[in-house]
This record gives C-alpha cells, structure tokens and sequence, in this order.
C-alpha cells in the first residue's frame, strides 16, 4: 500500500517563513480596512452541516465540498464557503439585532478542485457583508470598499470588473434554458462559437424567442469601459432587461467617481458561479497574478432560505493567499523577521542566559536564547539568519554578558 505521509494533499500546502509573513501581512492589511470602515468580525465553524450548503433554495455542488461524516453519521462539510454561514448566523443567532449589519471574517475555506490545476483546496478567505441596507447605497458602498482593498493590497495595475447576474438569468428563463451550468462557463470563457451551437441544440426559434438569442450571443462580448452601455442599450431595447442596465450604468457612473475611471470596467457575461447571486456582480484583478483575487455579489435571498424573512445583503471575499503569493513575488521587502540578538550561555549560566533574554525583550529589543552546543555553532547560526550580535553570558569568564558583532 502506498503512503502519503511525505508530501500534503493534492490542492494543498505548507507555508514557510516569508509566505507566512506575507499572508499575514496581507490579512492584518485587509482587516484594518473592514474595522476601520466600522464593520465587525465574526467566525464560523470550519466544521459545518452538509445542509447549511444544500437545499431546495440554495446549493454549493457537492463535488465541489469535503464530506466527511460525524459522530452521529450525520453529514458534514469543510467550510467551501463564509458566505452561506453568516446568512445562517443572521438568520438565527442575529435575526432580532438592529439593522443593516456590516460584518467581516477572516478564515480558511476547503474547496475540491480536482479539474483545475494551481488552484487551492485550501486557502485564507477574508471578506464583508452588508445585510439590511438600502440596495444602491450597498451596492455602491461594497464596490467602493472593494476598490480601496484592491489599491491597498497592490501598488500597480488593479482592475475592479462590475456586471449583474440578472441579466443571465432573466435570459435563461425566456429561452427556457435548465443547463445553467453549460451556458455560464461558455458565457464566461467567451466561447461563442459552442455557446451558438448550444442555443442550436437546445432553444426553440420561435419568433418569441430569437430576441432573447439573439441577446444572450451577444453578451460575452458586452465587456470594456462606458461604450457598453451603449451597445447593451440598442440591444436591450424593448425587453425586460433595459431598466435593470439603467440602474447598473447609474452604480457604473457613481463608482468611476470615487475611484480612476481606468480600474472601473463593465462585463454584462460576469456570471459568479455562486447560485445564490441576484443581482450586481464584481471580481477584483490586480497586475501581480493571473486569476480573479476578489469576487462579490448581491444575494437578496439567500438568508431567507434559513427560515428568516428575505432581506437584502451584499458582499465580497479576498483570496488572502493569492494576495500574499503575489505580494512576495513583486516586493523582495517581505522577509522572516529574526531576533536582533541571539544570546548563547555556557553550560553553567543558563538561567542567567534565558533571563537575559527576556530583560532585552522587556526592553523592546527582540531576542533570540540559543540552543546550540556551543558558541562556534551558535555563531554558524546567527550567521546563517542574518543575526549580528551575540551576547555571550559566561560568568566564569566575565561577569556581565560580552556583546560580539559579526
């Protein structure tokens, strides 16, 4: 039988040292952000039911989630998602509190990933929710917070990406279309070649319906800067979908006001995976790495599925991981921090040797006891960790600590 007891699970690694203190630095970053902007942290069990994520109104794909069962053999999950538990927690623990809440947590997710290469099953999500406010004032509160958490986390190129998955649904349900999950990664990926010969395949022509077709071919190419709207306006003309493009170009205009019109773009085929999504939809870029670092949503009905009245929330999570990876790619600054001084102690002073230490650290300076055998091995290793002074506590020798700069 073969063992794994050498390596980490498929999607899943150690940290050392510096990516520590990179995911560290970049949480303690997005973290003063929230509090600062007067939200409150709450954290939910990484341990959660299977139907937290999984019922008539609301689904997380079970491929998608770790199971694992308690011991009671109920079914249980790895947190996939903060999102669906801190709906459970508003609709429970918090449904008499005064409202709108604004919320953040900072904690793991654990996502099965067995098609996608370089992607996490584990990683650090951190994130706010907005729950009972006023929809525009939300909407353009979380898009602006989400533009300032993208400049905080990276001094070059960001780009904030705004669309509304209403569009893509209210498309689907004229065209009678029950294979949501085809159509959104066709629409996504761009590919309208398959997504054509989908709507072949599987739309009546009614004349009814080539309006809608027509609409829904044409929306992975509605992406750029404010000439969307244009475009989006001539095609949308006369359907249900003109007054809901009205009210996104109105958050578009409001939020290139707050933030450089250039980090703002449009893209009606943003379609978030997430099922619970009704309405604006955003993903957050920044220069540094490949994929989508932030991603948000409106979810008006998500709490609702709880047993509360619905109510209207929107929010957004950080990949903290992919914040700190690309961070340590583009500033050579984040470094381990080591102790200033190492203190080495001969055999017979190492009480005198650890109190030592512990004075210096009293006194703000940080300080290292050394556990090597002796003082050429102690130098090798201060050496090794950049540390340039050693003191030397030896009594037998001297009776105050000897301090020796390298």
């Amino acid at each position: 039988m073969k063992s794994y007891d050498l390596i980490t699970p498929e999607g899943t690694r150690d940290l050392l040292f510096d990516e520590c203190v990179a995911r560290k630095e970049a949480e303690d970053k997005l973290r003063a952000v929230f509090t600062a902007h007067g939200y409150s942290e709450v954290i939910t069990p990484a341990l959660e039911f299977y139907d937290v994520f999984n019922n008539k109104t609301r689904s997380f794909r079970q491929e998608d989630m770790y199971k694992l069962t308690d011991g009671k053999g109920r079914l249980m999950v790895m947190r996939p998602d903060s999102t669906m538990p801190i709906a459970r927690i508003v609709a429970t623990r918090l449904r008499d509190g005064v409202f709108p809440l604004k919320l953040f947590c900072s904690q793991n997710i654990y996502r099965c990933n067995p098609k996608m290469a370089g992607r996490d099953d584990e990683f650090m999500q951190s994130g706010v929710e907005i729950i009972g406010g006023d929809e525009k004032r939300s909407d353009l509160e979380a898009l602006s917070l989400a533009a300032q958490v993208l400049n905080s986390c990276s001094s070059d190129d960001v780009r904030l990406e705004i669309g509304d998955n209403t569009f893509y649904k209210l498309l689907l349900e004229k065209l009678d279309i029950d294979d949501e999950e085809t159509v959104r990664s066709l629409i996504e990926s761009k590919n309208t070649p398959d997504l054509t010969q989908f709507i072949k395949d599987n739309v009546d022509n009614a004349p009814e319906k080539r309006r809608y077709s027509e609409i829904l071919l044409q929306l992975p190419e509605l992406f750029g800067g404010a000439e969307v709207f244009d475009k989006a306006e001539k095609l949308f003309a006369g359907t249900d979908l003109s007054d809901r493009l009205t009210e996104l170009k109105e958050t578009f205009d409001a939020l290139r006001k707050l933030e450089a019109e250039d980090r703002i773009t449009v893209d009606l085929g943003l379609v978030n995976k997430a099922e619970y999504y009704t309405g604006i939809v955003f993903r957050g870029y920044i220069e540094e790495y490949g994929q989508a670092v932030l991603s948000g949503g409106r979810y008006d009905t998500l709490i609702g599925s709880f047993g509360a009245d619905d109510m209207p929330a929107v929010g957004f999570a950080v990949n903290v991981n992919a914040i700190a990876a690309a961070n340590l790619r583009g500033n050579r600054s984040i470094k381990a921090r080591h102790a200033e001084v190492l203190v080495f102690a001969a055999d017979d002073d190492l009480i005198d040797g650890i109190s030592h230490c512990t004075k210096l650290i009293s006194k703000g300076v940080s300080a290292e006891f050394s556990t090597c055998p002796t003082l050429d091995a102690a130098i090798e290793y201060a050496r090794a960790n950049k540390i340039s002074k050693i003191d030397i506590i030896d009594k037998e020798k001297n009776e105050q600590p000897v301090t020796m700069t390298l």
